[in-house]
Order: structure tokens, then sequence, then C-alpha cells
């Protein structure tokens, strides 16, 4: 795996255990489980933040909740197969972790940088409150011929300058990842509460370059892309509108 594919995706977060650990899958004979924290922002709301961890990195069969975690790495997506649709899946892939019985200062709480690709038209609208905000979705490639695909959100200034993204954009990003509860409309009466992830953008930048190739897995986007932005179109509206921007 090489320096560059590592770079272009890094995680730290830092936070309360407020899960066991349950299994995900085997790779190799390598277990791999999920986990949960707690991480609070400037504002004193919480993100619930899954956590991917091998098994050769913690004893997964401890019992950590209550106490703290600080995990760096890499925010993953997979593509979930439900009845006739795609679900994008979103975790923390942590590469190194340690674990703290009481609360410590962290400088970077809830911290991502991504080095990607635009691989859908942004799409930008004002809040019924007046508040600007742009989603972008962004391929950040990894070995081995993958690709991530990161839902972001914009603000203000920046919700402006990300509508003028054509797909290919070479972006580069610095935000925290956030979660929101919300209700999926399964049925004519029927709804299901999911937790949509996403990144809160505090910075971006455009390098002004375009790849001939963009993304490994490209052909792929348009499966998934329908239905993250009908879940996020589900929650922005007045939601959005109580959360500030530098929460």
């Amino acid at each position: 795996m090489t320096e560059k594919n590592l770079g272009n995706n890094q995680v730290n977060v830092y936070g309360e255990v407020v899960s066991d650990f349950t299994f995900s899958h085997e790779v190799f004979g390598e277990g791999f489980y999920m986990v949960e924290l707690s991480v609070k922002r400037l504002s004193q709301v919480f993100d619930t933040i899954p956590l991917m961890i091998s098994e050769r990195l913690i004893d997964v069969k401890k019992d950590y909740r209550g106490q703290f975690m600080e995990a760096n790495g890499q925010f993953r997506s997979y593509n979930r197969h439900e009845e006739s649709k795609n679900r994008l899946v979103l975790s923390v892939f942590v590469r190194d972790v340690n674990v703290f019985e009481e609360e410590n200062e962290c400088d970077k709480p809830n911290y991502i940088f991504l080095d990607g690709y635009i691989c859908k038209p942004s799409i930008y609208r004002r809040t019924p409150l007046g508040r600007e905000i742009a989603d972008i979705l962004l391929a950040v490639n990894r070995p081995y011929g993958k690709s991530d695909y990161i839902p972001c959100i914009c603000w203000g200034r920046n919700a402006r300058f990300a509508e003028g993204f054509d797909v290919g954009s070479h972006v580069q990003i610095w935000g925290r990842i956030q979660s929101r509860e919300y209700q999926k409309r399964i049925g004519e009466e029927e709804f299901e509460k999911r937790v949509a992830y996403e990144i809160s953008v505090s910075k971006l930048e455009c390098v002004r370059e375009y790849a001939e190739e963009p993304v490994n897995e490209v052909e792929k986007v348009e499966e998934i892309v329908e239905d993250i932005i009908e879940d996020i179109n589900d929650t922005v509206g007045e939601i959005i509108d109580v959360i500030p921007e530098s929460c």
C-alpha cells in the first residue's frame, strides 16, 4: 500500500465508546468488528461514529463502554444491496487505536482530510431560513483498484464555491464526520429510523485539474448516487437550519 493512497484519506477521532464490538466480516482469517464512538462537537452535540477495527489491533471480547478511544485511519464506504436498491455504508477503517480509562484532551477529536474527485454534479440550494448548502459526492481512490464514495455537505461561501465544480474536478476537503438520525419513508405510512453519515466541510480547495480516469470504479457511481442524494434530501431541510456552521 503506497503512502500516496494513505495520504488522500486521513481520519482522527476521539470519544467515548458507547457500544460493544459486533462482528462484521473476515478476510484471510482476520476478523473485523464494529464499535461506536460518541464524539463531542464544540456545540456540545454528539456524533456517533462507527469504527471498523481488526481483532489484531485490540481485544474485541473486552467491554470498553464508558472508556475513551482515539483512532486514526480512513473513512471507507461499501455498497450494500438491500432488496432492489443499493445503500452506501460508511465507517472509519481503523489503522491505529489507543484506549484511555479517563477522558483526556485531544487536539483533533474529529478531523478528516480527503483528496478526491467530484463524481456527481453538486446540488446547491437554500434552506427555508436562507442558509446556503451544497451537497457533493467525492470519490477517493484507494489501493487495488477500489474507491470510496463520500457524501459531503458545504455551507455558505464553500457552498457557492462547490456549486461550480464539474464532474471530474480534483478537490481537497478538510472537515469533520457528522451523524444524523432521520426517518426514512419505506411505505405509504411506514417509516424506518436511519443514521446518515457525511462530511461537514470547513475548508475545501479545487486543484484545478481533471483526471482522465477520475475514479477507479466510476461506472458504479450511478448505481448508488440516487439513493445517497435521496437520503440526504430527506433530512437537510429544517434539521440543517438549526445546526450552526461552527459546531
